[in-house]
């Protein structure tokens, strides 16, 4: 065998002996190995044409998984079923079984989702379970309310929600708008304690104009305890017909506005009872407190 420094000069000898070799049932290591090449790429060239000897070849371990998936899915079993037995994947399942044909639907699309649903409900079931557990515990944990804690409560709820002022149009008034029951009873409560007075409020109705505007304005007149003769005009909202609304059916009510008259003192108040929170939250002492 002729080599030059590093690079093997006569190809056409060293592949007439790679070729014999093989054809003597050697591995391809064994070659490598007896004519000392340590160039794979090389290697494979020199033998390029000869199948390997029947000892070296392995048996494909998915080869009894793939006739026993492809005889399942003849039988008219689904990926499911079929994955059920073998213990594959469904995405060699569907490699090995793609040229057969479908099994015969034994059920309509409605029957199959009707029995998926069946099958969710106790789990969906327990879950809403712990969510109502979680909540009743975490209302339970609130307990009463103080003047102080429903005043420091009112006013991030309102620098949240309501509507405030900008340094270029600074207007001090109070109006809010929400569309949480929730939320509109513990503003009333918030300004009740504040000693507002109920004379000093106004309340209107925002609704779109797809809903039941006239139980809308009855719901929330009934919630904060005035009459619908006394309401302001209902303020409605041109409907989109390119917009998929969420909001709809007989839950909506809309959103209810309060606007409080002569409310300039009582902004002020607000602003500033939030910056004080934000400052308390951030003092250094917060640090340490448990």
């Amino acid at each position: 065998m002729n080599r030059s420094h590093g690079k093997y000069a006569d190809f056409d000898g060293l592949r007439e002996q790679a070729v014999a070799l093989r054809r003597q049932g050697l591995s391809l290591r064994q070659i490598r190995d007896r004519l000392r090449i340590d160039n794979n790429d090389l290697l494979h060239r020199l033998v390029k044409g000869e199948p390997p000897p029947e000892w070296t070849k392995r048996p494909n371990a998915k080869d009894d998984l793939r006739e026993k998936a492809r005889e399942l899915r003849l039988q008219g079993m689904t990926y499911d079923q079929i994955q059920v037995e073998p213990g594959c994947s469904k995405s060699s399942i569907s490699l090995w079984v793609r040229d057969l044909p479908k099994p015969e639907r034994k059920r309509s699309r409605e029957e199959s989702a009707a029995i998926a649903r069946r099958g969710w409900e106790p789990i969906l079931r327990r879950r809403e379970a712990e969510r109502a557990e979680t909540k009743a515990r975490a209302s339970a944990e609130v307990g009463a309310l103080s003047d102080r804690e429903l005043l420091l409560l009112g006013a991030a709820l309102y620098w949240a929600e309501g509507a405030k002022g900008k340094q270029h149009a600074r207007r001090e008034r109070v109006s809010f708008v929400n569309s949480d029951p929730g939320m509109i009873r513990l503003f009333l409560a918030w300004l009740d304690m504040l000693g507002v007075e109920r004379e000093r409020l106004t309340f209107h109705v925002m609704i779109h104009e797809s809903a039941d505007i006239a139980c809308a304005e009855h719901y929330w007149a009934d919630l904060v305890g005035a009459q619908v003769g006394a309401f302001g005009k209902t303020t409605v909202k041109r409907h989109n017909p390119r917009t998929v609304r969420k909001n709809v059916g007989s839950t909506y009510k809309g959103c209810l506005v309060i606007h409080v008259r002569r409310s300039a003192e009582l902004y002020r108040r607000i602003e500033g009872t939030w910056y004080g929170i934000v400052g308390a939250a951030f003092a250094p002492e917060q640090k340490t407190r448990t």
